[in-house]
């Protein structure tokens, strides 16, 4: 069985973009701290005396997912090419079908024409990324 990533004649790389595991750690203490504050006020809404525990659930749940996440969503890597950017199995778009590549907290959001919509996620520096994929689409 071929690789599906594999790149046709003609194709080169230009730029591998691979999850950042500080990048996904930072996204993840923000994500528990706006848990444990979110749990924290709805149990002083509804009258709860012991709103603390909202912060221990909202750091447990986030940490739980983080833990449980970390080693499927390290592991993407998505390639650019001079006709294509290759994501996870299953995921190609053509740069000439791509009209934007946005930024979207640590992620980078690429929309097609048609509609879809993808995330490349937890990027270190997002900019550079939207800077490649623009710079790629201007020559495809």
């Amino acid at each position: 069985m071929s690789d599906p990533r594999a790149l046709a004649d003609g194709e080169t790389l230009i730029a591998e973009f691979p999850a950042d595991r500080a990048t996904y750690l930072r996204d993840h203490a923000a994500m528990a701290a706006l848990a444990m504050g979110g749990a924290m006020f709805i149990l002083w809404w509804v009258g709860n005396p012991h709103v603390w525990t909202g912060a221990v659930a909202g750091l447990a749940a986030i940490t739980i997912r983080g833990w449980y996440l970390q080693s499927e969503e390290l592991a993407v890597n998505w390639l650019l090419t001079n006709r294509r950017l290759l994501g996870p199995p299953g995921r190609t778009v053509m740069l000439r079908d791509l009209t934007k590549a946005r930024g979207l907290g640590s992620a980078v959001q690429i929309v097609t024409a048609s509609g879809d919509k993808h995330l490349i996620k937890y990027q270190a520096d997002k900019d550079a990324v939207i800077a490649q994929i623009d710079a790629a689409r201007e020559v495809a």
